[in-house]
């Protein structure tokens, strides 16, 4: 039995905040795999069902994220799930929008959820980080993961979890390169908007060897270089460029 494990906030005013991103692919995941409803156990929401003939439970800890692991670690003790078969979905504020990385093990990285989970049933479970993006200043953090998402996320939000649902087996199976694979193929390889989006797109179309940061400012006029007199002369000497 494998359990897949969303992160978010429980109650209406949070539902469709960026923390709550792991609630979200949950729900898509239940939904494209005609789970059965949800019912209310272990301090939080679970489902039971199958992905591609495995048995899988669904959970949405109803504790606040900063008790995630007093929710899990009662389904992994009555289930005898071991944190090998635990995969936990949440936001991430260093990946751009709609890009995801899976690894097993490693820190919290200052997540509340997953600092919640450690203790509780160990670190070697895998995590699948889902990119919202930063706000671009530490003070702003709070306010924006507790924000709703912008309209205009749907382009890149809806690919990104219908991509993750319908990849889910992959998940289930410990195949983490074939999922993000098959996830950046189906939809989810990143939106270019959010406060960093300029920037990227400097880096991007930088000329080698130019910081994106240079790239991003504004074109400025080049010196012109003199073609008479003494300094015209003193280049062409340095240079061994010919007269015309």
């Amino acid at each position: 039995m494998h359990l897949l494990v969303g992160l978010g906030n429980p109650g209406a005013q949070y539902e469709r905040n960026r923390h709550n991103i792991g609630f979200l692919a949950v729900d898509e995941i239940a939904r494209r795999h005609n789970f059965g409803p949800f019912r209310q156990k272990f301090n939080g929401l679970i489902s039971e069902g199958n992905i591609d003939g495995e048995k899988v439970l669904l959970l949405k800890p109803q504790t606040f994220m900063n008790r995630s692991g007093d929710s899990i670690v009662q389904v992994t003790n009555f289930y005898k799930i071991a944190p090998q078969d635990v995969t936990v979905l949440y936001d991430e504020l260093d990946l751009v929008p709609g890009k995801l990385r899976v690894k097993v093990g490693g820190g919290s990285g200052g997540h509340n959820g997953i600092r919640s989970i450690d203790p509780q049933i160990g670190p070697d479970y895998r995590r699948v980080r889902l990119g919202i993006g930063h706000p671009g200043s530490k003070d702003a953090v709070m306010h924006y993961v507790l924000g709703d998402f912008a309209k205009a996320d749907a382009a890149w939000l809806d690919p990104l979890l219908e991509a993750v649902a319908d990849s889910a087996g992959l998940l289930v199976r410990k195949d983490d390169n074939g999922f993000m694979n098959k996830v950046a193929i189906a939809g989810g390889k990143g939106g270019e908007s959010g406060p960093h989006s300029e920037a990227r797109k400097a880096e991007k179309t930088a000329p080698k060897g130019q910081s994106h940061i240079r790239a991003a400012r504004p074109h400025q006029n080049q010196a012109k270089v003199p073609e008479t007199g003494p300094m015209a002369a003193m280049l062409k000497k340095l240079f061994g460029k010919d007269e015309a």
